[in-house]
């Protein structure tokens, strides 16, 4: 397994991450079998994925305790990245709390979600002004010289905030959605993260199903998708017609559309780590295969081009 360092004076943790939200239900969702999930943590463990990242508002917490039950007797072979701040009610979120007295509130019923005594990288979902980021990355910061955090990481955020973040404590690393569909963070906060020496662990490598290959327009009533103008009417028609370059060349390479999507990304750089969400054993073969894929400066240039910022017609949450 490759290992990326996280941040300046961070770990080593394995190049690809585990994403473990979709095990359980967060946006009305279904829950996904249990037994199968804490399997797929394991088993993921097995093959030397160490990076498990959670969240403890994904299903009111369930998540946590899912991941906890899976690294059981194993605490050592794990890296637990953990998210805070949103507040949801019945699948919707309401906002965020990011007082310096909620975070303090939160690790503590992490910590006992997981099973676990420290949290290997504690960060906020997101920041929105409402509590000055001193506030919010100093508690962290006092909760690693307690004990309970050993390092701070941020997600979805400005260029700005992530100086200013950074400026407070070290950050080790950044979470941010960023696939072929989504390249609105290279123009800035790339560039921002690779000056200040933060490794960024990069979300939603397949957009949202976009760039799986399998996505059919007009989609089914029922997709959560239907709520983005990138999956409605005309834009699905003219997103899909991109799509079409990037399963003949999987086909072309004997690959899957996802598992190039993926190389893509991680193709980006040694500081860049896909964060793939899996909920079932039999997608890690295909997603750890996907790290070994190698693309020829001319597969390259074709991606980048039919995939140039701004090809995909239509925002999703990340255009916020």
């Amino acid at each position: 397994m490759k290992t990326i360092q996280l941040g300046n004076n961070g770990p080593m943790v394995s190049k690809i991450g585990l994403g473990c939200m979709r095990m359980s239900s967060v946006w009305g969702s279904p829950t996904n079998d249990e037994t199968e999930s804490i399997a797929t943590i394991q088993q993921a463990l097995d093959s030397g994925i160490n990076f498990l990242n959670t969240g403890d508002f994904y299903g009111a917490g369930h998540n946590e305790l899912l991941v906890g039950k899976a690294i059981k007797g194993r605490r050592d072979d794990a890296f637990i990245s953990v998210k805070f701040g949103a507040i949801f009610d019945k699948g919707h979120m309401l906002g965020l709390d990011l007082r310096p007295i909620a975070i303090r509130n939160f690790i503590n019923y992490s910590l006992v979600r997981l099973g676990i005594d420290t949290i290997d990288l504690y960060q906020p979902c997101r920041l929105d002004n409402s509590v000055p980021i001193e506030d919010v990355i100093g508690t962290i910061s006092d909760l690693i010289k307690e004990g309970k955090v050993r390092y701070i990481g941020v997600s979805e955020i400005t260029p700005e905030q992530l100086r200013k973040a950074n400026s407070v404590y070290p950050i080790s690393a950044l979470e941010i959605g960023y696939s072929l569909a989504d390249r609105q963070i290279e123009s800035e906060l790339l560039p921002t993260a690779r000056e200040l020496g933060i490794s960024v662990v990069a979300f939603a490598n397949t957009a949202e199903g976009l760039l799986t290959g399998e996505m059919k327009a007009p989609l089914p009533a029922n997709s959560y998708q239907n709520h983005f103008s990138r999956f409605q009417g005309e834009n699905l028609v003219k997103n899909l017609e991109k799509v079409e370059v990037l399963k003949n060349m999987a086909k072309g390479k004997g690959v899957t559309p996802t598992q190039l999507a993926i190389a893509w990304v991680n193709a980006q750089g040694e500081h860049i780590m896909p964060l793939v969400s899996m909920s079932r054993r039999s997608r890690l073969p295909e997603n750890l295969k996907a790290m070994e894929i190698v693309l020829t400066d001319d597969e390259m240039q074709t991606l980048n081009t039919t995939f140039a910022p701004g090809a995909i017609l239509g925002g999703t949450y990340l255009q916020r």
